[in-house]
């Protein structure tokens, strides 16, 4: 079964190729989403990457590790919380 893992502080210039190819040394990599503003289409900083296998021999060499001057931050991804409707919008 497919997992699921979430990608924080990811460099702004990250690909997602890049990203590909780093999850990709430990498993196949089945899906990268890499999460971008939806006014202005530049990048968050965050993604999902999803694996087929490989994905906590993933999670435990690619947490904390180096990209870019940034400390990747990386876990198996949470289901997404409710958060109701949002406020001061169209």
């Amino acid at each position: 079964m497919p997992k699921k893992i979430y990608v924080g502080n990811l460099p702004f210039s990250a690909s997602d190729d890049e990203i590909r190819d780093l999850f990709g040394e430990f498993g196949t990599v089945t899906s990268v989403n890499l999460i971008t503003d939806r006014d202005t289409g530049r990048p968050r900083g965050f993604g999902f990457v999803e694996m087929a296998d490989g994905a906590d021999e993933a999670i435990q060499a690619l947490n904390q590790k180096d990209m870019g001057g940034r400390s990747l931050t990386v876990n198996e991804a949470r289901p997404r919380e409710d958060r109701g409707p949002r406020r001061g919008g169209w």
